[in-house]
């Protein structure tokens, strides 16, 4: 089991976790909720040991495993998606070694009785255990199998990992994880580009893992469908629930409530008796008596109501001038990558008003169709027609990379706003969650789903009567898809 004691964790004056203690079991489906910026990337990183606390200790079985899917993963260049997903079985390769090398070693030993042979021992059948789980000369086929599953076409196997973009490449590190099996598989926002099919796959391989799993999603339905157990991050605070997602926030509710009744109920005692010892303070024979009773109410422990944080995300747009009638239509658009046909005859028309979703499995084109209507990626045939007075704003699928690290958040707006807009910024950024001193952060600091806020304020900046928005809802938590 890992056992989390007492992690104390604050950037700035910002208190991210405070004194939180856990454990999580070798067979736990875990659920890490809360806002954007709560602490649960923060909390897996340090699981993972690629951050530290300031206090605090994080202990795990000495010879268990350990895979962490994150947002800012990079693959190495020059392997094909298979070979790369096969240098999973490198590590396997590792154990093999390590197991020879341990059989020898026990083959020379006498010292039944003594703990280290014990140690050895235990080593040994953990490693066999392993081996025997992901290893095996099925590992090609198993590797083909997972990359289906996450969305590879038989094609893509033999392209270049440099070919894909950054959620591709995710799916590549994400097969390589789950054909690993670790005991300890931590997950930041594994659904985020992936399509329907894919996370259906995802969510039966997940059903049946033999490990522990901790996930951050904000897919309520993914996590309704994996986890066994909510741990939500508030304010610093973990609080732990043994059910999914929608059974824990039901849980939650219940939680808050009886703290309130409680709360009320004691009010009523403290004011009834703080009447009375000001009734009897003013009688000097029963001063004694008041006295006495005063004392009894110091000493009574009151009742708390946890902190809960109520910020919302409110998004406020420009006023725009009235576009068209017809405000973008394509005709016979085809785009073609070399021998790849993406698009082939579309015709496309959308009016003043409209609400159109773009839906089909990744690679059939929706993202390649939005780069076009935009003019962002131009057709290989066919007319793409603006109409009239059309102000488009477009939030691409990485929108959030496009920021300056290096810059704060009042930077980043004062760069992409009007002069007209420069007074009303911190008001802006408010309306967006980032209030006080955040506004001189640096983006680098921000969480995803901050940064996603980020790029979404800098959006809506300028006037727009077309909006087009390519996976918005990556990154951002339940409450703020809600807005």
């Amino acid at each position: 089991m890992i056992s989390i004691s007492n992690i104390y964790v604050q950037y700035g004056d910002r208190i991210v976790l405070n004194n939180i203690n856990l454990v999580i079991g070798q067979r736990d489906k875990v659920g890490l909720v809360g806002r954007n910026g709560a602490g649960k990337s923060t909390l897996l990183k340090l699981i993972a040991g690629t951050e530290e606390p300031q206090s605090g200790n994080i202990t795990r079985p000495t010879h268990s495993t350990l895979a962490f899917l994150h947002q800012d993963l990079l693959l190495p260049k020059g392997k094909t998606v298979l070979e790369e997903a096969m240098s999973a079985f490198e590590e396997i390769k590792q154990m093999e070694a390590r197991l020879e090398e341990l059989n020898h070693i026990l083959a020379e030993r006498t010292d039944y009785e003594s703990d280290s042979y014990h140690d050895l021992l235990i080593e040994i059948g953990d490693l066999s255990e392993h081996v025997h789980l992901v290893g095996g000369s099925t590992a090609e086929a198993d590797a083909i199998k997972i990359l289906a599953g996450l969305g590879f076409k038989q094609s893509d196997m033999n392209r270049l990992t440099d070919e894909f973009s950054g959620g591709w490449q995710m799916r590549v590190e994400l097969a390589k994880m789950l054909l690993r099996q670790p005991d300890y598989l931590l997950l930041d926002e594994p659904t985020n580009h992936l399509d329907i099919e894919s996370i259906i796959w995802l969510e039966s391989f997940l059903e049946n893992y033999p490990g522990a799993i901790i996930i951050i999603s904000h897919d309520k339905q993914f996590l309704d469908n994996i986890t066994k157990r909510t741990i939500e991050i508030e304010l610093g605070k973990v609080f732990d629930y043994k059910a999914n997602y929608t059974k824990a926030m039901e849980m939650r509710k219940e939680r808050r409530e009886l703290q309130q009744n409680a709360f009320d109920n004691q009010q009523k005692v403290i004011n009834q008796k703080e009447r009375t010892i000001t009734r009897f303070m003013a009688k000097a024979s029963k001063t004694t008596m008041a006295q006495s009773m005063q004392k009894q109410l110091d000493k009574m422990e009151r009742v708390e109501i946890d902190d809960e944080d109520t910020s919302a995300m409110r998004l406020q747009f420009q006023p725009s001038p009235r576009s068209g009638q017809i405000v973008v239509e394509g005709q016979n658009v085809k785009k073609q990558y070399d021998n790849l046909l993406v698009l082939d005859g579309v015709d496309f028309k959308m009016d003043r008003g409209d609400r159109v979703a773009f839906v089909g499995q990744n690679g059939q084109g929706k993202t390649t169709l939005a780069k076009i209507l935009v003019g962002k990626e131009p057709a290989t045939a066919g007319d793409v027609t603006l109409g009239h007075n059309v102000m488009i704003g477009y939030y691409a699928q990485n929108q959030a990379d496009s920021l300056d690290p290096k810059k704060t958040l009042l930077e980043t707006m004062e760069e992409n706003s009007p002069p007209e807009l420069r007074p009303r910024l911190r008001n802006i950024l408010g309306s967006f969650m980032f209030s006080g001193e955040d506004v001189d952060k640096k983006v680098f600091v921000l969480s995803g789903g901050e940064r996603a806020r980020l790029a979404m304020a800098c959006l809506l900046l300028r006037p727009i009567n077309l909006l087009i928005l390519d996976e918005p809802t990556n990154h951002l938590d339940i409450k703020a898809k809600r807005c």
